[in-house]
């Protein structure tokens, strides 16, 4: 029997949280969780107690050293950081906050030189294996349009820097126009499927991308347009926002377990 991959998990927010817990459960035949991290002691102790086996909790270097697969669940404010930690040591990485690599695609291309595999989920969104496909040939526009209710969007600076208060909005109402690397940097804790459309297609300057809320929305929802040489892709994902936090879908949690469990088989199916 091969030896079970050991995880490290950084960041033990709602995403991190259940990671861990498939990988005791879904994915315990295949992966051992090793080891949490958090800047916030009480977040790694409480996901500790809720764990059917406590696992040791290590600042982040200390993680590294322990595991084969680093999972990066915390913020894109730390992720580039992470990576940059994995590439100098030959530390397997998956990328939860891709918007955090957004400026710093050379990370990537270091990864790629050094042979350190980093695996970055689909996360809320669908119509990412057609857009590498596309790739392959000529792409021409990529656009996406998020709908997200207020609760979704809370916190985001962009709203702070342009006078908005989410309160005030009754109807329906576009918050934000502009690409792929405004919006991140605008909201970066709202908007991370705009990061991998980029890095996938066109790349963070010329995906185009359209936030929008209302109250009355319930879900949380990605609309993408592609053309090009292959023809034109229209997508459209309705996410129900994770209980524990409503700026993450339940989607984005469960591609990266089903990316966990692709790492983890022989046989992998898609792009």
């Amino acid at each position: 029997m091969a030896r079970k991959i050991k995880v490290g998990i950084i960041g033990c927010g709602t995403i991190g949280t259940e990671i861990a817990k498939a990988c005791q459960d879904r994915l315990n035949t295949k992966m051992e969780l090793a080891a949490i991290c958090d800047t916030d002691q009480k977040k790694t102790e409480l996901l500790n107690k809720s764990l059917k086996k406590k696992v040791r909790i290590l600042k982040i270097d200390g993680l590294l050293r322990k595991v084969d697969l680093v999972v990066e669940a915390a913020s894109a404010y730390v992720s580039g950081n992470v990576l940059k930690k994995c590439i100098k040591i030959n530390r397997n990485c998956l990328i939860m906050s891709v918007g955090g690599l957004l400026g710093k695609e050379s990370l990537l291309e270091s990864a790629r030189k050094k042979g350190v595999r980093v695996y970055i989920p689909s996360g809320a969104l669908c119509g990412i294996d057609a857009l590498k496909a596309a790739s392959v040939g000529k792409i021409e526009s990529v656009t996406l349009t998020t709908r997200k209710p207020p609760k979704g969007l809370e916190g985001a600076p962009y709203l702070k820097e342009a006078g908005l208060n989410l309160s005030d909005i009754k109807t329906e109402a576009v918050v934000f126009e502009g690409s792929a690397y405004e919006a991140v940097r605008g909201f970066p804790q709202n908007i991370n499927v705009s990061a991998i459309l980029s890095l996938v297609g066109l790349g963070p300057e010329k995906t185009l991308v359209k936030i929008v809320t209302s109250p009355e929305y319930t879900r949380n929802i990605h609309e993408v347009e592609i053309t090009g040489s292959f023809g034109r892709i229209i997508t459209r994902t309705e996410n129900v926002p994770a209980r524990a936090n409503p700026k993450t879908s339940e989607l984005a949690i469960l591609s990266a377990i089903a990316t966990l469990e692709s790492i983890a088989n022989s046989v992998r199916i898609g792009t």
